[in-house]
């Protein structure tokens, strides 16, 4: 029998905690909105695992992120109104400062003030606004990711979004598996990904990818990006670009060097956590692509980019909540791994994760029909 009492199949090791239950930990910092969406004067609302977050921008000095509801009534105060540095609940009027505490109510002596809200550390970097959502005396000490090549001219970058019903680790476990190319063959054309090496840590797994084109076609929109590759008549191709793949605990990336070593691509991405069960998951995403010696050519290629990255992305999306609506129609993660690099990928997660469960359907036993 397993930790979580159910009969162990082959392919799962015993003992092993079900990944699907093994929560985020919170001590890192953690993109949960784009700086485009908070307006100067503004409010809006974000989530982490289930924690409500209002974050502020007032008109004058930095965002700052307190708990998304008023002490009184528990209103929203991402519906409030901002003043100063201040937000006033759009109910009494409760006003907080952005150290979280009760500034003004409007109808008690300034003696009489209640208590106030959590507030979050709150940092703003690379078009991403990051709170610290773990314990606050850990934050000066996290590091901030690095963020792609946000802040190199070399490299023009996209940013990403979206929500995805699925566990964070369904989305590691997705890029980190390349092989699964058979996946994008609409897109992409026939592919086949060789492992070149792979590498592991205490906080990071990483795998390096070469490709071999087994088909004649190439997609249009790759070639413009990623460079016309030779036609072999029929015969495998190979690709002389070479991928890696990295999860630094929680944060990912995906980087793409060519023949010469020069680094044409390079992707960040962190898996943030909506709901408590931390079954649904929103991605913030950057993309940087290097910028072509012609002028004008990466604006003029861009939008082919945005519409191949997004059916990409679709493709991605539909079969990661594929897996999580099997995992809830058996109640526990029954996945035959049998990839080196994916296994040590779920250790790492699981190493590093928090153990959870909240929300989760109760673990069970597959049904065995009887012998005949």
């Amino acid at each position: 029998m397993n930790q979580i009492g159910i009969p162990d199949r082959e392919g799962r090791a015993a003992g092993q905690p079900d990944l699907r239950r093994v929560d985020c930990d919170p001590d890192f910092w953690y993109p949960v909105a784009w700086s485009h969406e908070l307006k100067p004067g503004k409010t809006i609302g974000a989530r982490y695992a289930g924690q409500p977050i209002a974050l502020v921008r007032p008109t004058e000095g930095d965002v700052f992120a307190l708990e998304d509801r008023c002490a009184h009534r528990q209103v929203p105060l991402s519906k409030g109104q901002v003043k100063g540095q201040a937000v006033l609940c759009c109910y009494h009027g409760w006003a907080y400062g952005r150290s979280g505490r009760c500034i003004d109510v409007p109808y008690l002596g300034k003696g009489k003030l209640p208590n106030g809200v959590r507030t979050y550390p709150c940092r703003e970097v690379g078009g991403l606004i990051f709170v610290f959502p773990g314990d606050p005396a850990l934050a000066g000490s996290a590091p901030l990711p690095t963020l792609a090549q946000v802040a190199n001219p070399g490299y023009k970058t996209r940013q990403f979004g979206p929500r995805v019903a699925c566990h964070y680790s369904f989305m590691h476990e997705n890029l980190m598996d390349m092989n699964h190319q058979f996946l994008h063959r609409r897109q992409m054309g026939r592919i086949r990904a060789r492992l070149l090496g792979h590498d592991r840590g205490e906080t990071f797994v990483e795998a390096r990818y070469s490709f071999a084109r087994t088909g004649t076609h190439q997609p249009l929109a790759e070639a413009l990006i990623f460079g016309r590759h030779r036609d072999l008549k029929g015969r495998e191709q190979p690709v002389e670009e070479v991928v890696t793949i990295r999860t630094d605990y929680p944060y990912q990336t995906l980087r793409i060097v060519d023949k010469d070593g020069d680094l044409i691509m390079d992707l960040w991405v962190a898996y943030v956590p909506q709901s408590a069960d931390q079954r649904t998951t929103r991605a913030f995403g950057l993309l940087s692509v290097q910028r072509p010696k012609t002028p004008f050519l990466i604006d003029l290629i861009w939008p082919a980019l945005g519409v191949f990255t997004n059916r990409i992305f679709e493709e991605d999306r539909e079969v990661v909540e594929l897996e999580q609506q099997a995992w809830d129609d058996q109640g526990a993660d029954w996945n035959h791994e049998v990839f080196p690099v994916v296994n040590h990928l779920r250790a790492l997660l699981a190493r590093c994760g928090r153990p959870g469960g909240a929300g989760r359907p109760e673990a069970r036993a597959p049904e065995i029909s009887p012998a005949v």
